[in-house]
């Protein structure tokens, strides 16, 4: 596992953060020191993400997730991930189950997404382009436009959470060059598969995220046998960054009713 960061704070019941794509765990920076009241807290980065090392054979992000909470020793564990984070979370669910007590997703479905809505594809197609053509700080203001969502401009977002995401952005995106092989492996059959998992879904959604992401995250809560969505009004993409007050008594009253 020294190829990977993690942090492991408090004591409790296992509750890991999954960040978002080209983010790390410092996007989770609000809700590590309030969770870890209740629960043991553990926020990775993600391999090719943060701290963590990049890939260098094939992998799957799930698979790394349960290498590190079997050498943890958690347990079954409730996994909370926005994003890319959410998607792990439910490949997990589906891969390792033994390992799995809860899943949490916010503007996620599973890691089959279905981009659809002209906005969402539009913005994808910049930030590809950009990443195609080794422009790292085009790429990052690319990416960054879906913390704004569809709505909004990302003048109309606090100047801090901005930042934040940029610069994770920004030093995730910094470690990978245009035209690098993608090392992961796909998982199939994942929306199928979802009416199987049999531990509680629920999902924490911005109000203003695009349509394609609100409606993956309605559509696995719906596909689950357990499933529960609520929104927080006035976020989009990263409500826990937006509105972490609002997401994290969101998040704590999802997580009394498991």
């Amino acid at each position: 596992m020294n190829d990977l960061f993690w942090l492991d704070t408090g004591t409790g019941k296992p509750l890991v953060l999954l960040h978002g794509g080209f983010l790390d765990h410092r996007m989770w920076n609000d809700q590590i020191p309030a969770l870890a009241t209740q629960y043991r807290v553990i926020a990775p980065d993600a391999r090719g993400h943060g701290r963590s090392a990049n890939a260098t054979e094939p992998f799957r992000h799930t698979d790394d997730l349960a290498a590190l909470l079997r050498h943890l020793d958690t347990g079954p564990a409730i996994l909370v991930g926005v994003s890319m984070g959410g998607s792990i979370a439910v490949d997990t669910a589906l891969e390792h189950p033994e390992l799995v007590s809860a899943v949490v997703v916010s503007g996620a479905g599973t890691s089959e997404p279905d981009f659809t809505d002209p906005w969402t594809l539009r913005t994808w197609t910049t930030w590809q382009t950009a990443m195609a053509a080794g422009d790292l700080n085009a790429a990052v203001d690319a990416f960054t436009l879906f913390a704004a969502g569809p709505d909004r401009t990302l003048d109309e977002l606090a100047p801090d959470v901005v930042g934040r995401l940029r610069e994770m952005t920004h030093s995730t995106l910094s470690k990978h060059t245009a035209g690098e092989p993608d090392l992961r492996i796909p998982i199939r059959d994942t929306w199928n598969r979802a009416t199987r998992i049999d531990v509680p879904v629920r999902a924490i959604n911005g109000a203003l995220d695009s349509p394609d992401h609100i409606t993956m995250a309605e559509r696995l809560t719906r596909a689950a046998p357990n499933g529960h969505t609520v929104t927080i009004d006035g976020t989009a993409h990263y409500p826990n960054m937006e509105r972490p007050e609002a997401f994290n008594k969101a998040l704590e009253d999802l997580l009394r009713t498991l």
